[in-house]
């Protein structure tokens, strides 16, 4: 099966290291950029800017930071997952020491290939000069992929 992953990234922050085969990606710093058609996952870094235009993209689930929360209601979603710190947000941060963190997930999930993971929390390796709130937004991408989260590359 083939999917389309939009990538709204200011940076360049986020890129999949393991996803199903025949997975499409396409990148944008703005919403613009990822207009036209169905994205079947909407992945939003942490540094994405533009929210101005975020009403132009369609997509089955959108994973964005919990801080944009108004963000969620401008995108056609079927499915919204947050990630950050904030106690309401669906993938959080639980714990943090040394090189590991604890991501714990929430609410139940659904993937892109219709499994549902349910409410967990997941402990893994963490490079020291990343942001927690990317590296979960990285744990969320894989998740709804259908990727291993503790396969992630620094």
């Amino acid at each position: 099966m083939e999917w389309t992953l939009g990538i709204w990234d200011r940076r360049g922050e986020l890129c999949p290291t393991e996803g199903p085969s025949g997975l499409v990606i396409r990148h944008g710093r703005h919403p613009a950029q990822l207009s036209g058609g169905v994205l079947d996952l909407l992945a939003v870094s942490p540094g994405a800017v533009g929210w101005a235009g975020a009403g132009v993209i369609r997509c089955r689930t959108a994973l964005l930071p919990g801080s944009a929360a108004p963000l969620a209601r401008a995108i056609a979603a079927e499915q919204a997952v947050s990630y950050g710190t904030g106690s309401k947000d669906t993938i959080t941060l639980s714990g943090l020491d040394g090189g590991r963190m604890a991501a714990a997930v929430q609410r139940a999930l659904i993937t892109l290939d219709g499994t549902v993971i349910e409410p967990q929390e997941l402990v893994l390796p963490c490079p020291a000069d990343i942001s927690p709130t990317l590296f979960l937004a990285r744990v969320g991408m894989a998740l709804l992929l259908g990727a291993d989260p503790a396969r992630l590359s620094p």
